[in-house]
């Protein structure tokens, strides 16, 4: 059985084949390339000869076949609107990508974020829509597996707060007997992403007038610290500086916060697992993991998964196309409940929107 999973992230596009669930392809993209030559990555991935790839699914839908996907669901994974697409490269080449896939044919399947879950009570979904889109639902799916594997513990088991720490978004998620309760995305996190400026005060948004796509992608901690988007490893070498000290200590702040708000929906919560690409850093990370294990009293481990450089998003991407189809992840799939994911990620918004 040979499976592609993908995760179309702020800076780099990751491609993980599987065969058999081992590792036989990985690869990663700049986004430049998405922008440019959307047919060079989709050339990679037919020539891999998949059973089934997990596309690039943004926001998430209800598991769908490409053949089936609407524009309404189009939009619903982007959530941008047609004038404003034009502004951001990347989203025209994933879009290129998608359509390129379909006329090839190619057996290709779109998962659900973490809102359309049934395993998330719906009082927690209120006037939300990000609470952790397809890519980190993949993510929070990989740290079960892991947990799983290295505690040897079977899935019902399984119990941990989650943090992720992207080049563009943070994301938060709890898992309690081995099954996906919560979530917060990047652009409703309490602080600073690296990028992203985290939950965004409505009188702030008030006062900016007219909210665009290209303010999620603005206000965090690198322009905070340099008012520029710098990379993370230089970012972290000058944390000697007092704007930097600054811009990590409120991202800091945010994690904490966070996470204490997760740990609450947690029964019995086993760890706390790191993940992302800042905690690749270990100066970062282990900044991170003394502050929380002072704090809250829990292990707290880097997130594993399997073997590869491909972020992690990409490898929980090709553990659920394995186990949809049957794999050796077939029973960690069944038992996060991901066949029975529903709705729209708009069902929840009790304000009237304009569409």
């Amino acid at each position: 059985m040979r499976v592609i999973g993908v995760d179309p992230g702020t800076r780099s596009f990751d491609v993980i084949g599987l065969k058999d669930g081992k590792i036989k392809l990985d690869l990663s993209f700049p986004s430049e390339v998405v922008a440019e030559e959307p047919s060079k990555i989709v050339k990679a991935i037919e020539e891999f000869n998949a059973d089934i790839i997990i596309g690039p699914s943004g926001y998430g839908v209800p598991l769908k076949h490409i053949s089936e996907l609407t524009e309404r669901d189009r939009f619903e994974m982007t959530l941008v609107r047609e004038e404003e697409m034009k502004q951001i490269p990347v989203l025209i080449g994933l879009q290129k990508m998608v359509n390129e896939m379909k006329e090839k044919d190619m057996n290709v399947w779109f998962i659900p974020g973490i809102i359309h879950l049934p395993t998330v009570p719906e009082f927690r979904k209120y006037n939300k829509i990000d609470m952790g889109t397809a890519d980190k639902m993949a993510i929070t799916v990989l740290a079960i597996y892991d947990q799983a594997k290295r505690l040897g513990i079977s899935y019902e088991e399984v119990s941990f707060a989650l943090l992720e720490v992207g080049f563009g978004y943070n994301f938060a998620g709890a898992v309690d007997r081995g099954r996906i309760v919560d979530g917060i995305g990047g652009t409703i996190f309490p602080g600073p992403a690296f990028v992203n400026s985290g939950a965004l005060d409505g009188e702030v948004a008030y006062l900016v007038g007219e909210i665009k796509k290209w303010h999620l992608f603005y206000g965090g901690a690198s322009i905070i610290a340099a008012g520029e988007i710098l990379s993370p490893e230089e970012f972290a070498k000058r944390l000697d500086e007092e704007s930097f000290a600054k811009a990590w200590e409120a991202m800091k702040d945010g994690f904490v916060k966070a996470i204490a708000s997760e740990l609450t929906v947690i029964e019995k919560p086993k760890e706390i697992i790191l993940s992302g690409r800042l905690m690749r850093i270990r100066e970062l990370r282990e900044d991170v993991k003394d502050l929380f294990e002072e704090k809250f009293g829990l292990p707290v481990v880097k997130q594993r998964g399997l073997e590869g450089k491909a972020k992690e998003a990409a490898q929980g991407s090709a553990i659920i196309g394995d186990g949809l189809l049957g794999g050796q992840f077939k029973d960690l799939i069944e038992h996060v409940e991901i066949r029975k994911a529903r709705g729209s990620v708009l069902d929840y918004v009790k304000f009237p929107l304009n569409l």
